[in-house]
């Protein structure tokens, strides 16, 4: 069956004016799946200015009140959980087992910011006289335009969505085209929780088209964006005319460092998920390989190993799935000719598998491993966000092996593999990114700050610190003395 999805605005599913629809592929078996509506910059703004009325009145309600929303929305994501998770397995491939870690973070996430309605606070800081007061006080900034990815498209929505809301500003939602019908499902059921009209309401339709034009649309004050380093620098541009508030989470290049001493089981198993998960395409993904060369040979040829053993193909019967779509693919095929061409020797996969019937004309690209990688490789520069990583041998110093780390235009996530407490308190203070698992898999924790340095973003998400993203203080100047004036300068206007 072929879908079909409309627009959402102020409460309500609309045809696009122009009846234009754009294609949407099943990346397992590159088949048509469905077809999402393009809006046109009239469409947009009347979605914008409809969210700027409803979030004035969205605002005046306590937090504790929006929670009882988000509650809702929370019962019946748990109710339906399993059309979503079928709906994460056709459109973007994912193996059933990942699927459902999805929708569980989806509800952890919006649980979490649900929580949250009675910890939003602010300060009553002394004045400049004994009777007087400053009040500081939290505020949302109005209306939030959240641009959502297409790797992790539920996750992702409840990551913004979620404190968006509880903070009193409404949103605009434009997912990537390559996940629109995850984003329908999202807001259906916003809908059905019955959050007021114009809170929510989805946009759909090309970036440099629909995007580029919210990007710089005056009523639109947060601007959150997760999604590639080079859209990141075109949107804050865009955003630059509008002085729009910019939470960015961009791309990643985490090295993942195992040490002499590391313990080799552990380090293999968190590599194969820190690689494989989501096939590669995730912004925390191991894609540097350092490994120390007392233990590099018996280490890769484990890795080797187990990766042959993973299955690729049918999400609902494989390990791992597709890559998202055909230019997905062909991204990653030519990086590893790239590293072939410099020198690097392909120690597993480097092609697509063969696979028999529909699942053929899939996305797909086998498990590879790339050994003799030097860091001027490009596999080593740029984000390839698929299941390729290069790995390098590293010599006893560890100073060198952080340097090399931190050579990167990325500073997302990073892992490190030791049992010397003293090199990893060094890891602790030197590593040049948002993140550090030590012994530990990730992914980024609700509770825990997800942002990165460099190229990989501004401010972040997740936590208390994510939250207070959408929020912005407003002073207040409080004297309650009998005469405000005594003692004062105040010029003699006339």
């Amino acid at each position: 069956m072929i879908r079909q999805q409309d627009l959402f605005i102020d409460g309500n599913w609309v045809k696009p004016g122009s009846e234009k629809y754009l294609d949407k592929y099943n990346p397992t078996t590159g088949e048509l799946y469905g077809r999402f509506a393009s809006a046109s910059k009239e469409e947009v703004d009347a979605a914008v200015d409809l969210a700027y009325e409803a979030q004035r009145k969205w605002e005046r309600l306590t937090s504790v009140e929006r929670s009882k929303y988000l509650y809702r929305l929370i019962d019946l994501i748990s109710e339906r959980r399993h059309e979503l998770e079928d709906l994460l397995m056709d459109e973007v491939g994912k193996p059933r087992k990942e699927a459902i870690q999805e929708v569980d973070g989806v509800i952890d996430q919006l649980q979490y910011y649900a929580e949250f309605a009675r910890k939003i606070t602010g300060d009553v800081v002394e004045g400049t006289k004994g009777e007087r007061i400053i009040l500081q006080y939290k505020v949302p900034y109005g209306v939030v335009l959240a641009i959502t990815p297409w790797n992790f498209p539920a996750a992702m929505i409840a990551r913004k969505v979620g404190p968006a809301l509880i903070t009193g500003n409404s949103v605009i939602l434009k997912p990537s085209s390559d996940t629109p019908f995850t984003a329908g499902w999202m807001v259906q059921r916003i809908a059905e929780a019955g959050f007021p009209k114009g809170v929510v309401n989805l946009i759909t339709g090309k970036g440099d088209e629909v995007g580029d034009y919210l990007t710089s649309h005056k009523k639109v004050a947060v601007i959150t964006l997760t999604g590639e380093s080079r859209t990141g620098v075109k949107v804050m541009r865009s955003a630059s005319s509008i002085m729009a508030k910019l939470i960015l989470e961009l791309g990643g290049k985490a090295p993942f460092i195992v040490w002499k001493d590391a313990d080799l089981d552990l380090a293999l198993k968190v590599l194969m998920w820190a690689k494989y998960w989501n096939a590669g395409q995730s912004c925390i993904a191991a894609e540097r390989l350092y490994v120390h060369e007392e233990v590099y040979d018996q280490f890769i040829k484990r890795f080797v190993e187990k990766s042959r053993e993973i299955r690729v193909g049918d999400p609902r019967r494989n390990e791992m799935g597709p890559l998202i779509n055909y230019g997905q693919l062909s991204k990653v095929s030519k990086f590893v000719a790239s590293a072939q061409e410099q020198g690097a020797k392909v120690l597993l996969g480097g092609e697509r598998p063969k696979l028999e019937g529909r699942f053929s004309k899939g996305f797909h690209y086998l498990p590879t491993i790339l050994g003799d990688a030097t860091q001027d490789m490009e596999i080593f520069r740029e984000e390839i966000f698929g299941p390729v990583i290069g790995a390098m041998r590293v010599g006893d110093n560890f100073d060198r092996v952080i340097e090399l780390a931190n050579d990167s235009d990325y500073g997302l996530a990073s892992y490190l593999f030791t049992r010397n407490l003293s090199l990893a308190a060094k890891a602790f203070r030197e590593i040049k990114f948002g993140e550090l698992y030590v012994n530990m898999p990730g992914p980024e924790a609700t509770q825990g700050y997800h942002a990165g340095f460099r190229m990989s973003g501004q401010a972040g998400e997740n936590s208390r610190y994510g939250i207070e993203e959408y929020l912005k203080v407003k002073n207040v100047y409080l004297d309650y003395s009998p005469d405000p004036t005594e003692g004062e300068v105040i010029p003699p206007y006339t």
